[in-house]
């Protein structure tokens, strides 16, 4: 049935039939559905942080907020008896943060330059055939399993980098944080890529024309027309990225270990946050205990950071954003 609006001679009064009202309901129903949508990804986000914040609250009444954020050393297997052995309680959080920056800065230095040449490649000079090939092979590697990823770093990655350093002279550990580092951002190649090179593509093609127009190289229109234009949505890309090395935890068990270790030695072994988070709450476990209680102020650690990775990118994208018409 087809609405219609009906006029009555000599008044201007409109007459809504029956299927005018009916698609009225249709559109409020709609309207109702996606104002609920977003009210549970409200409340679901409140609900997580809330819940970070009262376990870290329970563990900060234990443990004092300056150990945690200022400790050198973490040792979480507290003492059940008083003549235990071996249980330190320590709760400093300083090796897991410095491990976790580690990886993560080798991840990106590693992917960040490989992903964004790729995009500029496959956006601005390979040809169309080669484009459809090489695109989908380059993101499959965003398919992987990372188990799969964790297993390449121990038992290839990770004695290659040993036995080149130890041919160097260095002293490598069989597990480092270099070989994490590595296949970590290996994996992470695809994001970055595809996330630049769609950013690249959307840039206007008038910008290119104007650039070769004033005599332009390709090269020098790439390098002072199209990467600046598309620089908000390629430090997007690199800001998910890095989130997703900083929470990444398979690579790291397998290729870097589960030791705290306070270094910046690359060829050290390190932990992170996140592994040290599925060790404290992996098995039977006390919820009330500091051990256990630990895992969630590394957890409203985790969110605080990411917080602020998101307010630096939006501050950059503020700052280099330009409109384009």
């Amino acid at each position: 049935m087809h609405t219609t609006l009906t006029h009555t001679p000599g008044t201007s009064r409109l007459h809504i039939t029956p299927a005018r009202r009916v698609k009225k309901a249709v559109e409020a129903g709609i309207k109702l559905l996606l104002i609920a949508s977003s009210t549970v990804a409200i409340l679901t986000t409140v609900g997580i942080v809330a819940s970070l914040l009262f376990e870290s609250i329970l563990f900060f009444k234990q443990i004092s907020i300056f150990e945690f954020v200022f400790g050198t050393h973490w040792s979480p297997q507290t003492a059940i008896r008083a003549d235990q052995v071996g249980s330190s309680g320590s709760f400093g959080a300083v090796p897991l943060i410095t491990g976790t920056l580690l990886i993560s800065a080798i991840a990106i230095f590693v992917a960040a330059p490989v992903g964004l040449f790729a995009a500029i490649y496959l956006a601005e000079y390979a040809h169309t055939t080669v484009r459809a090939w090489v695109k989908p092979t380059l993101e499959i590697l965003a398919g992987i399993p990372t188990v799969v990823y964790g297993f390449f770093a121990a038992l290839v990655v990770a004695p290659w980098i040993r036995g080149m350093g130890e041919g160097a002279g260095f002293d490598v550990s069989s597990e480092s944080a270099l070989a994490a580092g590595v296949v970590m951002g290996i994996m992470i190649i695809p994001l970055i890529s595809s996330i630049s090179d769609d950013v690249i593509s959307a840039v206007p093609n008038a910008m290119r024309e104007g650039s070769y127009a004033l005599g332009a190289t390709k090269s020098e229109t790439v390098r002072k027309v199209i990467v600046p234009a598309a620089l908000p949505g390629i430090m997007g890309g690199m800001l998910l990225a890095t989130s997703r090395a900083i929470g990444e935890t398979m690579i790291v068990v397998m290729a870097a270990g589960m030791a705290a270790n306070l270094t910046a030695n690359p060829f050290a072994a390190v932990t992170t946050v996140t592994v040290q988070i599925v060790a404290l709450l992996t098995g039977d476990q006390e919820f009330d205990s500091a051990k256990t209680l630990a895992a969630f102020a590394l957890g409203l650690f985790l969110f605080v950071v990411t917080l602020i990775l998101n307010v630096l990118a939006l501050h950059i994208v503020k700052k280099y954003r330009e409109q384009y018409e």
